[in-house]
């Protein structure tokens, strides 16, 4: 078998050789059972590859279609090793995805062909389709998580396939770089309703204006990311968020963290997952949402807040965002330590996050 080097992505069983043979000579199957001496039944089983074609099966194929028997006994050779690698394949692929996740959230059925339902989840055609489309995506890309965390590739390529199929259900605009950019001081002060099912509508069909889809979807397991931005046609982006930490200051520094690479570097692929080596863009990205939400010019006076609690609800106010961001760039600029002022963060519930896409 170790001269069986080729690796398709299907198979076809021996029986389509015969069916062909049949076909150029104008033969019937049931003249074909009859030389055979079985049933139609029988043969169909053979054509379709249910059937192993032995030495002595070989033998009658041979007298029948006059091709070598050695030929029969290779071409059920190669049939079986492929699908038996097949088959392995599909195990192992299945083994990397977020299956049970996927199932109890709905986004595949519970369905006996599993590979059927992944690859059409994914919109391929094969495994190794999928592995060229969703894989350049993931594989050694940036950034910004937690480093103690790990990230599976196929648990995020689940994750970034749930968002596009969201995103390509909102209505956009054609994607306009200039206006996006002009309306994120306006977008910021959603950032002060309290309740999700308040601005992440608001901030949806806003961004729609512009040919931003914003989509919200709960990360599988083996997933770590954040956040993420890739262009799903030529005039629409997605901007993926997974609301990992269920707070305001987490939330909207992501927001404006994938506004920032859509915005600042073209269209390319983004997704914020663990990595030991932040790049050059994941720091433009951080410091453009830094300073959308608390400009650089006001780090002095965060710097002079520390405890003065009425002065941070004043400074709030003035930059028309929540408290919990400035508690939030405070703890990031060392300020304050992570332990502190957290009571001002509002934390959120998916209750209320999915009421957005499912109510």
């Amino acid at each position: 078998m170790n001269n069986l080097s080729f690796d398709p992505n299907w198979v076809s069983p021996p029986g389509e050789t015969m069916l062909d043979i049949l076909e150029e000579q104008n033969i019937s199957l049931s003249t074909f059972a009859d030389h055979m001496d079985t049933s139609i039944e029988s043969i169909n089983s053979l054509i379709r590859g249910n059937t192993i074609i032995n030495k002595s099966l070989a033998l009658q194929l041979e007298g029948f279609f006059g091709v070598s028997n050695d030929f029969w006994l290779t071409r059920e050779e190669q049939y079986r090793f492929i699908c038996e690698k097949i088959q392995s394949e599909n195990i192992n692929w299945l083994k990397q995805l977020p299956i049970k996740f996927m199932i109890s959230n709905g986004w595949i059925g519970d369905v006996e062909d599993k590979v059927k339902a992944c690859l059409d989840f994914f919109n391929v055609t094969s495994i190794k389709n999928w592995k060229t489309k969703y894989s350049s995506e993931t594989h050694g890309l940036a950034f910004r998580t937690s480093q103690t965390l790990s990230s599976d590739e196929s648990a995020v390529a689940t994750w970034l396939r749930r968002g596009e199929i969201i995103a390509h259900s909102i209505q956009c605009k054609p994607w306009d770089k200039s206006l996006f950019e002009s309306s994120l001081d306006d977008l910021k002060k959603l950032s002060r309703n309290k309740n999700p099912k308040d601005f992440l509508p608001r901030l949806i069909s806003k961004c729609a204006e512009f040919g931003v889809a914003v989509v919200i979807v709960p990360t599988p397991p083996g997933c770590r990311a954040s956040g993420a931005t890739k262009f799903i046609s030529d005039d629409k982006a997605l901007l993926l968020l997974s609301f990992r930490y269920l707070s305001d200051d987490q939330f909207w520094f992501t927001f404006f963290h994938e506004a920032g690479h859509l915005i600042l570097h073209q269209k390319t692929t983004h997704i914020e997952i663990q990595n030991g080596n932040v790049d050059e863009q994941e720091h433009e990205a951080n410091a453009f949402a830094a300073e959308v939400l608390v400009p650089y010019t006001y780090h002095k006076e965060l710097i002079n807040l520390r405890s003065n609690q009425r002065r941070l609800i004043k400074l709030a106010m003035e930059l028309n965002i929540a408290p919990g961001i400035i508690v939030g760039q405070m703890q990031y600029l060392g300020i304050i330590g992570f332990n502190y002022l957290n009571s001002y963060k509002r934390k959120y519930n998916w209750e209320d996050i999915n009421s957005v896409y499912y109510e």
